[in-house]
């Protein structure tokens, strides 16, 4: 192994880069409708509860099945791979947005509103912060079910760390799907950690905010 690194890691680090543009990308893409879906329909669960079932019909389709059905209109390489799995990450984040933000007690919005809040302040001091630990359980899962998936995004060329396998594969050798499983679940657990280390900062900076009024 330390010979296949040797002779290959500057391909090998360029394609983990790629794995992670790739599904870092589409996670913030996600994480962006879902909110704007979120702010959009919260007074609306009829809709909310029709746009997730819409999205799990979609997060049902199998991703070789997806891939092959977008290259018509978006073609091969990374950007039907954002498509994808943005796709996949939406259904996930949608509902940790939705939990979350129901989960909040209807008398502390009440509460809230009959201060005065706007609905955008109830939503952006009361209720997100209320809810940052279930969306950030949602986003924990977004990523790393969507660090698995885009290896796949390999047979369509998006590049990513699958590359690795799939030669491993074809060639029959075990080292490089060694290799590019071991570089798959590092990138994971550091992008996990980041992802960990944002939720810990805003839940204290919150209750900063909060202890200070």
């Amino acid at each position: 192994m330390i010979e296949y690194w040797n002779a290959n890691a500057p391909t090998m680090l360029q394609e983990m880069g790629q794995h992670a543009q790739m599904v870092l990308l589409s996670l913030m893409i996600a994480l962006v409708i879902a909110v704007v879906i979120t702010l959009i329909f919260m007074q609306r669960k009829e809709w909310l509860n029709g746009l997730v079932y819409f999205f799990s019909l979609l997060y049902s389709i199998p991703s070789f099945a997806f891939f092959a059905l977008l290259l018509p209109l978006s073609g091969l390489g990374m950007r039907t791979a954002v498509i994808v799995l943005t796709v996949y990450c939406e259904y996930i984040l949608l509902r940790s947005f939705i939990t979350g933000i129901q989960g909040v007690d209807a008398n502390i919005v009440e509460v809230a509103r009959g201060m005065g809040m706007t609905k955008w302040q109830v939503f952006s001091k009361v209720q997100l912060p209320l809810a940052l630990p279930a969306i950030f359980s949602g986003v924990q899962v977004a990523l790393s079910s969507t660090m698995a998936m885009a290896t796949i995004a390999a047979t369509i060329n998006a590049g990513g760390l699958g590359q690795l396998l799939f030669e491993g594969l074809q060639s029959q050798q075990v080292v490089p799907i060694l290799w590019g499983t071991i570089l798959t679940m590092a990138l994971t657990l550091v992008c996990a950690a980041v992802v960990w280390l944002i939720e810990w900062l805003l839940i204290h900076k919150w209750r900063r905010v909060v202890a200070v009024k």
